[in-house]
This record gives structure tokens, sequence and C-alpha cells, in this order.
């Protein structure tokens, strides 16, 4: 079903009411930090159940419940980063590993910011083109399969710790394919930081800690966007309810995948993604 207009913004998530709202906020939660697309499950679950798209406005704003989960779950590394940096530019040690985490961060969100801008109109507006089911499904394959070709061809050693900015620019650039619905930004990340050599674990620590800026940005601006388009009252405390459930699913989700990470390998996503990309190409042209 098309999304829902308001002021030319897709705000479908209105039309649904409370209910649908909080069990799609539990879908969003758990899908958006496995690299497993958030929003091709906020297309294929309400085209399934014959519910409304909740449009890309809900899906993007959804990533501030995602944002608080990460920054709870990793607020150690974050604190540490951050109070090591501080550190490092008061006695000029350049060459310190937390310093050089720090500003690989904002090296690697450079990249989407600018893709982000420019695609803004494409991605927001009503019935947009790339939140088409054919392009989803595509992408889920894709993504899929380079999942899989980190797994088997990457030597999953290298630490965080050991980041290169070279490394960083590598990931920031592979984020910005979460842009297309259906690519993912965990998966994206997560692959490009296992071809980078990092291990499972420290892969997808780096993702989301790279991802935090990405994550907060893409959030508020989505936030800025319903405000201006004068989103209603009713709009504003659906939208609360989705980002309360999402944030408890979105924790539990990010905990989940930590310990698969850290005692098996992606294959149990990589499969999941290249079987959810067949079955949205088989609703999108049945």
């Amino acid at each position: 079903m098309s999304g829902a207009c308001t002021d030319g913004v897709d705000t479908g998530f209105m039309t649904l009411g409370v209910a649908k709202v909080a069990f799609l906020g539990v879908v969003q939660g758990i899908t958006e930090l496995m690299p497993i697309s958030s929003t091709a499950h906020m297309r294929l679950v309400p085209a399934l159940l014959g519910w409304q798209d909740p449009g890309s406005a809900f899906s993007a704003a959804m990533q501030l419940a995602a944002l608080c989960a990460v920054v709870c779950y990793f607020w150690t590394d974050i604190r540490s980063i951050t109070l090591g940096s501080l550190a490092a530019v008061r006695t000029g040690d350049w060459m310190s590993p937390k310093f050089r985490l720090a500003v690989g961060v904002v090296l690697g969100t450079v990249p989407i910011v600018l893709a982000g801008l420019l695609l803004a109109p494409t991605l927001n507006r009503c019935d947009s083109p790339l939140r088409a089911l054919p392009v989803i499904g595509l992408a889920c394959l894709v993504m899929g399969g380079l999942l899989a070709a980190a797994e088997l061809l990457a030597r999953h050693r290298r630490r965080v710790e050991d980041m290169r900015l070279r490394d960083a620019l590598i990931v920031g650039l592979a984020q910005v394919g979460a842009l297309i619905p259906g690519v993912s930004r965990s998966g994206s990340t997560l692959t490009a930081s296992l071809f980078c050599g990092f291990s499972r674990e420290e892969a997808a620590r780096f993702s989301f800690l790279l991802g935090i800026p990405a994550i907060a940005l893409a959030g508020l601006h989505e936030i800025a966007t319903l405000l201006r388009a004068h989103l209603s009252v009713e709009g504003w405390l659906i939208l609360l309810v989705g980002l309360v459930v999402g944030a408890i699913s979105s924790f539990a989700a990010l905990w989940g995948l930590m310990r698969i990470l850290e005692r098996f390998s992606t294959w149990p996503f990589i499969i999941y993604r290249i079987v959810l990309g067949a079955i949205v190409l088989w609703v999108a042209y049945h």
C-alpha cells in the first residue's frame, strides 16, 4: 500500500495506530541493529499483514531508538574513547589509539552525511522508488553474497585498537550503501570491517561505534523533517510509542548479536538475508 503524506513527507505510520506501531517497533528494533535490513522488514511485514507502509520517516526516526541501545551497550567504550581522545589532545599524543579511533569515526561519517543530504529528497518523498520491493529484495541478495564472501575470505584477526584511518574510510564508504533500503547499515559496515581483517566481534564493535554519529544525525534530521511537516500531536504520540518499544527491542537484539558473533559466525545472517531477499522478490512479483 502506498504511504500517507504530510506536506510531501511519507507518514504512513500515522494511519496504523498505537498497537500496530508498537508491533512494528519491536520488528524495527530487532532488525535495525542486526545485519538483516530493518527497511526490508518494514516493507515486507506490513505488506504481508495488509497494513499501510509506515514510510521512510518512521524508519529513519526509529534510528534514535537504536542509538539509545548502542550508547547504553557501548557506554564504556564511548567514555574511554572520549576521555582518551581529550587526554591525547592535551598532551599532543596524536598517535594515541583512542585519538585515532575518534578521528576515524569522524572521517568515516563524512561520506554518509554528504550522500544522505543529496539523497534525502528521494528517500523521504511519498512512494519513493528506492522503497520499491524489487530494489529491497535485490539489495538483500547482493549484501548476503558480499557478507558470505567476507566470511570466507577475511582473516578475522584484527582488533579495533589496530584501526587505521584507511579502514575507517573504507567502512565509512560502505556505510553509504545503507541509504539504499535493503542494504542495512550494520550489514554494510560489518561486511566492510570483516574485509578489513577484523574479528567478527571486533568488526561489530567497530561497526556500531562508527555508526553512532550517522544514526544520531539521520534520526535527528528525520525529527526535524517531521517538525517542518507539521506532524500532529497524535502522530508524535504514535511515534513515541514506537521509539520506546524500539529502544528496548534494539538493546535485546544488540546483546543477542554480540553473543552470536562471539560464539559462532555470520552465516545465520547470510542465510537469512538470502532467504529474505528471495521472499521480498516473490512478494514483489506476485
